[in-house]
Protein backbone atom coordinates (compact mmCIF):
# COMPACT_ATOMS: atom_id res chain seq x y z
CA UNK A 1 0.00 0.00 0.00
CA UNK A 2 0.98 3.17 -0.37
CA UNK A 3 1.46 4.43 3.17
CA UNK A 4 4.01 1.27 3.45
CA UNK A 5 5.84 2.22 0.35
CA UNK A 6 6.19 5.98 1.81
CA UNK A 7 7.13 4.34 5.47
CA UNK A 8 10.09 2.25 3.58
CA UNK A 9 11.17 5.86 1.51
CA UNK A 10 11.41 7.91 4.94
CA UNK A 11 13.49 5.12 6.50
CA UNK A 12 15.76 5.00 3.28
CA UNK A 13 16.07 8.39 3.38
CA UNK A 14 16.89 8.47 7.13
CA UNK A 15 19.43 5.80 6.64
CA UNK A 16 21.24 7.34 3.66
CA UNK A 17 21.24 11.03 5.29
CA UNK A 18 22.81 9.17 8.35
CA UNK A 19 25.47 7.61 6.99
CA UNK A 20 26.29 9.71 4.14
CA UNK A 21 25.85 12.97 5.90
CA UNK A 22 28.31 11.87 8.73
CA UNK A 23 31.11 10.95 6.12
CA UNK A 24 32.10 14.85 5.59
CA UNK A 25 32.17 14.59 9.57
CA UNK A 26 34.66 11.95 10.13
CA UNK A 27 36.69 13.14 6.92
CA UNK A 28 37.27 16.31 9.80
CA UNK A 29 37.08 14.27 12.56
CA UNK A 30 39.82 12.04 11.19
CA UNK A 31 42.74 15.26 10.09
CA UNK A 32 41.51 16.55 13.88
CA UNK A 33 41.80 13.48 14.95
CA UNK A 34 45.78 13.02 13.53
CA UNK A 35 46.54 16.29 14.24
CA UNK A 36 45.47 15.70 18.01
CA UNK A 37 47.43 12.65 18.14
CA UNK A 38 50.63 14.47 17.05
CA UNK A 39 50.49 17.40 18.55
CA UNK A 40 49.89 19.80 15.67
CA UNK A 41 46.32 22.15 14.55
CA UNK A 42 45.02 20.28 11.52
CA UNK A 43 42.79 22.15 9.15
CA UNK A 44 41.96 25.45 10.10
CA UNK A 45 42.57 27.65 6.98
CA UNK A 46 39.51 27.46 4.73
CA UNK A 47 36.52 30.00 5.08
CA UNK A 48 33.57 31.10 4.18
CA UNK A 49 32.61 34.90 4.87
CA UNK A 50 35.36 34.67 7.65
CA UNK A 51 34.27 31.87 9.31
CA UNK A 52 36.33 28.69 9.77
CA UNK A 53 34.80 26.95 12.44
CA UNK A 54 37.80 24.95 13.62
CA UNK A 55 38.31 23.56 9.94
CA UNK A 56 34.89 22.34 9.41
CA UNK A 57 34.91 23.90 5.81
CA UNK A 58 38.10 21.73 4.39
CA UNK A 59 35.70 18.46 4.15
CA UNK A 60 33.43 20.93 1.60
CA UNK A 61 36.73 22.08 -0.24
CA UNK A 62 37.66 19.01 -1.02
CA UNK A 63 34.31 17.61 -2.64
CA UNK A 64 34.12 20.93 -4.92
CA UNK A 65 37.65 20.18 -5.59
CA UNK A 66 37.53 16.83 -6.62
CA UNK A 67 33.95 17.25 -8.21
CA UNK A 68 35.57 19.96 -10.83
CA UNK A 69 39.04 18.14 -11.17
CA UNK A 70 39.79 16.58 -14.80
CA UNK A 71 37.67 13.22 -15.48
CA UNK A 72 39.80 11.03 -17.28
CA UNK A 73 40.42 7.28 -18.37
CA UNK A 74 44.36 6.13 -18.70
CA UNK A 75 45.17 4.63 -21.89
CA UNK A 76 45.75 1.37 -21.03
CA UNK A 77 42.61 1.03 -18.78
CA UNK A 78 39.47 -0.72 -19.59
CA UNK A 79 37.00 1.69 -20.32
CA UNK A 80 34.06 0.30 -18.70
CA UNK A 81 35.22 -1.80 -16.19
CA UNK A 82 37.62 1.36 -14.82
CA UNK A 83 34.06 3.32 -14.30
CA UNK A 84 32.42 0.44 -12.40
CA UNK A 85 34.77 -0.29 -10.15
CA UNK A 86 34.27 2.78 -7.79
CA UNK A 87 30.42 1.79 -8.25
CA UNK A 88 31.24 -1.72 -6.63
CA UNK A 89 33.50 -0.64 -4.38
CA UNK A 90 30.41 2.11 -2.90
CA UNK A 91 27.35 -0.01 -3.40
CA UNK A 92 27.43 -3.00 -1.83
CA UNK A 93 28.68 -1.66 1.76
CA UNK A 94 25.69 1.01 1.70
CA UNK A 95 23.71 -1.44 1.40
CA UNK A 96 24.75 -3.55 4.06
CA UNK A 97 23.60 -0.81 6.35
CA UNK A 98 19.90 -1.69 5.57
CA UNK A 99 19.49 -4.49 7.98
CA UNK A 100 21.34 -2.59 11.03
CA UNK A 101 18.53 -1.69 13.22
CA UNK A 102 18.89 2.20 14.53
CA UNK A 103 15.90 1.56 17.29
CA UNK A 104 13.00 -0.50 18.38
CA UNK A 105 9.84 -1.62 16.65
CA UNK A 106 7.25 1.35 16.66
CA UNK A 107 3.58 1.69 15.70
CA UNK A 108 3.08 4.14 12.67
CA UNK A 109 -0.90 4.84 11.48
CA UNK A 110 -2.07 1.48 12.95
CA UNK A 111 1.37 -0.56 11.65
CA UNK A 112 4.03 -2.05 13.72
CA UNK A 113 7.19 -0.25 11.97
CA UNK A 114 10.87 -1.65 12.83
CA UNK A 115 13.35 1.02 12.62
CA UNK A 116 15.56 -0.51 10.34
CA UNK A 117 15.10 -0.44 6.11
CA UNK A 118 15.03 -4.27 6.25
CA UNK A 119 14.23 -6.90 9.33
CA UNK A 120 15.62 -9.68 7.02
CA UNK A 121 15.28 -13.24 8.95
CA UNK A 122 18.58 -13.97 7.65
CA UNK A 123 20.35 -10.47 8.58
CA UNK A 124 23.67 -11.69 9.00
CA UNK A 125 23.65 -13.74 5.88
CA UNK A 126 22.72 -10.78 4.31
CA UNK A 127 25.46 -8.72 5.83
CA UNK A 128 28.30 -11.39 5.30
CA UNK A 129 26.47 -11.12 1.21
CA UNK A 130 26.97 -7.83 0.58
CA UNK A 131 30.06 -7.58 2.78
CA UNK A 132 32.03 -9.69 0.65
CA UNK A 133 31.17 -7.90 -2.63
CA UNK A 134 33.20 -4.67 -1.78
CA UNK A 135 36.40 -6.58 -2.52
CA UNK A 136 35.02 -6.77 -6.88
CA UNK A 137 35.47 -3.15 -6.79
CA UNK A 138 38.86 -3.26 -5.56
CA UNK A 139 40.02 -5.69 -7.44
CA UNK A 140 38.48 -4.50 -10.77
CA UNK A 141 40.12 -1.48 -9.90
CA UNK A 142 43.24 -2.47 -9.94
CA UNK A 143 43.27 -5.19 -12.85
CA UNK A 144 41.23 -2.19 -15.14
CA UNK A 145 43.24 0.90 -14.39
CA UNK A 146 46.29 -1.16 -16.40
CA UNK A 147 48.74 -0.27 -13.51
CA UNK A 148 51.43 -2.70 -11.95
CA UNK A 149 51.08 -0.66 -8.70
CA UNK A 150 47.24 -0.88 -9.26
CA UNK A 151 47.36 -4.72 -9.53
CA UNK A 152 49.32 -5.37 -7.02
CA UNK A 153 47.08 -3.33 -4.51
CA UNK A 154 44.25 -5.64 -5.90
CA UNK A 155 45.92 -8.63 -5.54
CA UNK A 156 46.79 -7.57 -1.94
CA UNK A 157 43.25 -6.96 -1.40
CA UNK A 158 41.75 -10.27 -2.72
CA UNK A 159 44.28 -12.10 -0.27
CA UNK A 160 43.56 -9.82 2.49
CA UNK A 161 39.70 -9.67 2.49
CA UNK A 162 39.37 -13.62 1.68
CA UNK A 163 41.68 -14.45 4.88
CA UNK A 164 39.63 -11.93 7.21
CA UNK A 165 36.40 -12.73 5.82
CA UNK A 166 36.74 -16.63 7.54
CA UNK A 167 37.43 -14.94 10.40
CA UNK A 168 34.89 -12.26 10.37
CA UNK A 169 32.04 -14.80 9.88
CA UNK A 170 32.87 -17.60 12.48
CA UNK A 171 33.09 -14.44 15.36
CA UNK A 172 29.52 -13.92 14.33
CA UNK A 173 28.55 -17.54 14.62
CA UNK A 174 28.85 -17.45 18.48
CA UNK A 175 26.60 -14.24 18.80
CA UNK A 176 23.98 -16.05 17.02
CA UNK A 177 23.87 -19.39 19.27
CA UNK A 178 23.58 -17.40 22.04
CA UNK A 179 20.80 -15.44 20.87
CA UNK A 180 19.16 -17.90 18.79
CA UNK A 181 18.65 -16.11 15.75
CA UNK A 182 20.03 -14.67 12.83
CA UNK A 183 18.09 -11.20 13.07
CA UNK A 184 20.01 -8.09 13.76
CA UNK A 185 16.68 -6.65 15.43
CA UNK A 186 16.22 -10.37 17.28
CA UNK A 187 20.32 -9.75 18.92
CA UNK A 188 19.89 -6.19 19.35
CA UNK A 189 16.13 -6.64 21.56
CA UNK A 190 17.59 -9.55 23.11
CA UNK A 191 20.72 -7.77 24.49
CA UNK A 192 18.22 -5.67 26.84
CA UNK A 193 18.22 -8.30 28.92
CA UNK A 194 20.31 -9.02 32.07
CA UNK A 195 22.15 -11.04 33.42
CA UNK A 196 22.23 -11.96 37.38
CA UNK A 197 19.66 -9.12 37.32
CA UNK A 198 22.24 -6.74 37.22
CA UNK A 199 24.76 -7.17 34.33
CA UNK A 200 23.50 -5.88 30.55
CA UNK A 201 23.11 -9.24 28.09
CA UNK A 202 25.13 -7.23 26.13
CA UNK A 203 27.50 -9.58 23.07
CA UNK A 204 30.59 -7.96 24.13
CA UNK A 205 29.60 -9.94 27.65
CA UNK A 206 28.60 -13.01 26.72
CA UNK A 207 31.06 -13.15 23.70
CA UNK A 208 34.30 -11.35 25.01
CA UNK A 209 36.66 -13.16 22.63
CA UNK A 210 34.33 -13.22 19.93
CA UNK A 211 34.18 -9.69 19.93
CA UNK A 212 37.87 -8.90 20.13
CA UNK A 213 37.91 -11.43 16.24
CA UNK A 214 35.71 -9.21 15.13
CA UNK A 215 36.90 -5.99 15.98
CA UNK A 216 40.25 -7.31 14.01
CA UNK A 217 38.81 -8.80 11.40
CA UNK A 218 36.31 -5.90 10.26
CA UNK A 219 39.65 -3.41 10.84
CA UNK A 220 41.01 -6.33 8.03
CA UNK A 221 37.92 -5.91 6.03
CA UNK A 222 37.83 -1.63 5.95
CA UNK A 223 41.03 -1.89 4.82
CA UNK A 224 42.12 0.59 6.84
CA UNK A 225 45.90 1.28 8.60
CA UNK A 226 47.05 -1.07 10.13
CA UNK A 227 45.34 -2.95 7.17
CA UNK A 228 45.76 -0.75 4.47
CA UNK A 229 47.71 -2.83 2.09
CA UNK A 230 45.40 -2.72 -0.96
CA UNK A 231 47.41 1.45 -0.61
CA UNK A 232 50.23 0.82 1.37
CA UNK A 233 51.76 4.20 -0.38
CA UNK A 234 54.69 3.90 0.72
CA UNK A 235 55.29 0.59 -0.93
CA UNK A 236 52.63 0.95 -4.05
CA UNK A 237 52.00 4.50 -4.87
CA UNK A 238 48.38 4.14 -4.02
CA UNK A 239 47.47 0.62 -4.74
CA UNK A 240 44.38 -0.24 -6.32
CA UNK A 241 43.13 3.75 -6.75
CA UNK A 242 46.64 4.61 -8.12
CA UNK A 243 45.26 6.27 -11.72
CA UNK A 244 41.93 7.13 -10.05
CA UNK A 245 41.16 10.97 -9.77
CA UNK A 246 38.10 13.20 -9.93
CA UNK A 247 34.78 11.73 -8.54
CA UNK A 248 36.03 8.42 -9.13
CA UNK A 249 38.41 8.67 -6.60
CA UNK A 250 35.92 10.48 -4.39
CA UNK A 251 33.82 7.14 -4.43
CA UNK A 252 36.70 5.11 -3.54
CA UNK A 253 37.46 7.74 -0.37
CA UNK A 254 33.39 7.86 0.12
CA UNK A 255 33.22 4.02 0.30
CA UNK A 256 36.03 4.20 3.09
CA UNK A 257 34.35 6.13 5.18
CA UNK A 258 30.83 4.29 4.63
CA UNK A 259 32.81 1.08 5.62
CA UNK A 260 33.76 3.01 8.80
CA UNK A 261 30.19 3.97 9.31
CA UNK A 262 28.65 0.47 8.68
CA UNK A 263 31.73 -1.33 10.80
CA UNK A 264 31.08 0.66 13.72
CA UNK A 265 26.89 0.17 13.56
CA UNK A 266 27.81 -3.94 13.17
CA UNK A 267 29.89 -3.51 16.28
CA UNK A 268 27.57 -1.63 18.34
CA UNK A 269 24.67 -4.27 17.18
CA UNK A 270 26.12 -7.26 17.69
CA UNK A 271 28.25 -6.89 20.86
CA UNK A 272 26.88 -3.49 22.37
CA UNK A 273 23.55 -3.55 22.94
CA UNK A 274 22.43 -1.60 19.45
CA UNK A 275 19.34 0.78 20.36
CA UNK A 276 19.65 -0.73 24.00
CA UNK A 277 20.08 1.33 26.95
CA UNK A 278 21.25 -0.69 30.08
CA UNK A 279 17.75 -1.00 32.44
CA UNK A 280 15.58 1.56 29.93
CA UNK A 281 12.36 -0.24 28.86
CA UNK A 282 9.52 0.75 26.92
CA UNK A 283 7.86 1.91 29.56
CA UNK A 284 10.73 3.82 31.70
CA UNK A 285 13.87 2.99 33.71
CA UNK A 286 13.59 -0.06 35.92
CA UNK A 287 15.69 0.44 38.94
CA UNK A 288 15.98 -1.04 41.95
CA UNK A 289 12.88 -2.42 42.05
CA UNK A 290 11.03 0.49 40.65
CA UNK A 291 10.24 2.35 37.43
CA UNK A 292 10.57 5.39 36.35
CA UNK A 293 7.75 6.20 33.92
CA UNK A 294 8.58 8.18 30.92
CA UNK A 295 6.50 9.06 27.75
CA UNK A 296 7.41 6.13 25.10
CA UNK A 297 8.40 8.94 22.07
CA UNK A 298 10.80 9.70 24.83
CA UNK A 299 12.33 6.84 24.98
CA UNK A 300 12.53 5.79 21.75
CA UNK A 301 13.91 8.96 21.02
CA UNK A 302 16.48 8.20 23.53
CA UNK A 303 17.07 4.73 22.46
CA UNK A 304 18.15 6.12 18.81
CA UNK A 305 20.33 8.74 20.43
CA UNK A 306 22.26 6.01 21.95
CA UNK A 307 22.69 4.15 18.72
CA UNK A 308 24.33 7.04 17.46
CA UNK A 309 26.34 7.88 20.25
CA UNK A 310 27.70 3.77 20.06
CA UNK A 311 28.47 3.93 16.32
CA UNK A 312 30.25 7.66 16.57
CA UNK A 313 32.24 6.35 19.61
CA UNK A 314 33.41 3.25 17.73
CA UNK A 315 34.09 5.71 14.42
CA UNK A 316 36.60 7.36 16.26
CA UNK A 317 37.75 4.20 17.65
CA UNK A 318 38.48 3.52 14.33
CA UNK A 319 40.33 7.00 13.43
CA UNK A 320 42.60 6.57 16.84
CA UNK A 321 43.63 3.00 15.99
CA UNK A 322 44.39 4.37 12.62
CA UNK A 323 47.03 7.49 13.71
CA UNK A 324 48.32 4.87 16.49
CA UNK A 325 49.37 1.55 14.99
CA UNK A 326 51.51 1.14 11.66
CA UNK A 327 50.63 -0.84 9.32
CA UNK A 328 51.48 -4.65 9.45
CA UNK A 329 53.57 -6.18 6.98
CA UNK A 330 51.93 -8.59 4.25
CA UNK A 331 53.85 -11.28 6.01
CA UNK A 332 52.06 -10.38 9.31
CA UNK A 333 48.81 -9.61 8.00
CA UNK A 334 48.55 -13.06 6.56
CA UNK A 335 50.08 -14.58 9.54
CA UNK A 336 47.62 -13.16 12.18
CA UNK A 337 44.34 -14.14 9.95
CA UNK A 338 45.15 -18.01 9.25
CA UNK A 339 47.63 -18.88 12.07
CA UNK A 340 45.39 -16.62 14.60
CA UNK A 341 42.41 -15.46 14.38
CA UNK A 342 40.74 -18.15 12.45
CA UNK A 343 42.02 -21.22 14.96
CA UNK A 344 40.34 -18.78 17.90
CA UNK A 345 37.33 -18.40 16.04
CA UNK A 346 37.18 -21.83 16.10
CA UNK A 347 37.84 -22.41 19.61
CA UNK A 348 35.67 -19.71 20.22
CA UNK A 349 32.50 -21.71 18.74
CA UNK A 350 33.67 -25.04 20.37
CA UNK A 351 33.71 -23.30 23.74
CA UNK A 352 30.06 -21.49 23.14
CA UNK A 353 28.58 -24.37 22.31
CA UNK A 354 30.30 -26.59 24.91
CA UNK A 355 28.67 -23.37 27.52
CA UNK A 356 25.54 -23.53 26.07
CA UNK A 357 25.10 -27.49 26.19
CA UNK A 358 26.41 -28.04 29.88
CA UNK A 359 24.12 -24.95 31.24
CA UNK A 360 20.81 -25.60 28.48
CA UNK A 361 21.16 -22.07 27.47
CA UNK A 362 21.21 -23.16 24.06
CA UNK A 363 18.04 -21.71 21.39
CA UNK A 364 17.56 -22.58 17.75
CA UNK A 365 17.99 -20.53 15.33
Amino acid sequence: MLIDLLIVIVKIAIMLAFVLGLVPVLVWAERKGAAFIQDRMGPAKADIFGLRLAGLFHPLADALKLLFKEDFVPEDAHPLFYRLAPVFAMAPVLLTFAVVPFGDTIEIFGRKVPLQVADLNVGILYVFAFSSLTVYGIILAGWASGNKFSLLGGLRSSAQMISYEISLGLSIIGVAMVFGSLKLSDIARAQGELLFGVIPKWGVVVQPLGFILFLVSVFAESARIPFDLPEGESEIVAGFHTEYGSFKFAMFFLAEYVHVVVASGLIATLYFGGWQIPYLYADGFHLFGKVLHLPFALVVIMQVLAFVVKVLFFCWFFIWVRWTIPRFRYDQVMRLGWKVLLPLALANIFITGSVLLLFGGAKPL
